[in-house]
């Protein structure tokens, strides 16, 4: 077997993602045939040699794949584990197969369609092809926008990040599901900012009260709140296109 880089070898084998993987090996807690690999350059072979993360020997078997879809409730971290104690949708797939981890992210308050997975390999291209697989979600306002603000959003608004600087989101998909004193929209992104459509709604002064994804990529949502099921190869194979469609974009 050609060598592999060891971060695409540990991702591989579903015991973290990529980006963690690096930081597993950086910190010294990788070793290859009894010696520890900080570079991240290094490479190995996963047939032949003997690689041990935190002390642990991959296993050959650890590369089967576990895909899931689970419909996140709010009031549940998108995390493996959270400092403050709260609960994490790792609490709603216990008794899974291997271990599992998140693919991006919903926030504490949203709900719907969140994909876990221990294939490292795909969780690194689907998070890189962000702007490129659509999100689809269904989203409660404070309020009727104008016709002038939903303009703004399908057009792209400036609004802040985490660490407080402004960026332009891309074209946006919207139109109204729901007519009502506090509407509902359906929104449609190829970007994915944390917290983004809260904050491209404030940038046109309405407050989201309630916001579930129903779609990711070629995926619809189908399952009841706090519940997960498998998905079929050849929803993985439509997933995996996707994620590769993005990659060459670009």
């Amino acid at each position: 077997m050609p060598l592999e880089r060891l971060q695409k070898i540990i991702a591989a084998a579903g015991v973290a993602s990529r980006r963690k993987a690096e930081e597993l090996i950086t910190s010294g807690h990788v070793q290859v045939n009894g010696t520890t690999i900080t570079e991240l350059g290094s490479k190995a072979d996963a047939e032949t040699d003997h690689i041990r993360v935190n002390g642990k020997l991959l296993q050959r078997e650890q590369q089967r794949h576990v895909y899931l879809l689970l419909n996140k409730p709010k009031g549940y971290v998108t995390t493996v584990n959270d400092p403050e104690k709260r609960p994490t949708v790792m609490d709603l797939v216990r008794g899974v197969k291997g271990r599992v981890y998140p693919v991006g992210r919903l926030d504490y308050a949203s709900e719907g369609l969140l994909l876990l997975t221990n294939d490292g390999e795909l969780a690194n291209r689907l998070m890189k092809a962000a702007s490129h697989v659509p999100k689809t979600y269904v989203v409660k306002v404070a309020g009727t926008p104008t016709e002038e603000a939903i303009a703004k959003l399908r057009g792209g608004i400036s609004i802040a990040t985490d660490d407080g600087k402004r960026v332009r989101t891309g074209p946006a998909a919207v139109r109204i599901v729901k007519q009502a004193a506090n509407p509902w929209y359906e929104i449609t992104l190829i970007e994915g900012r944390n917290r983004q459509i809260r904050r491209m709604f404030e940038a046109v002064g309405h407050h989201v009260e309630k916001i579930k994804r129903v779609r990711y990529g070629p995926l619809t949502l189908d399952v009841p709140p706090g519940e997960y099921r498998s998905l079929t190869l050849k929803e993985v194979q439509r997933l995996k296109s996707a994620s590769a469609g993005g990659e060459k974009k670009r």
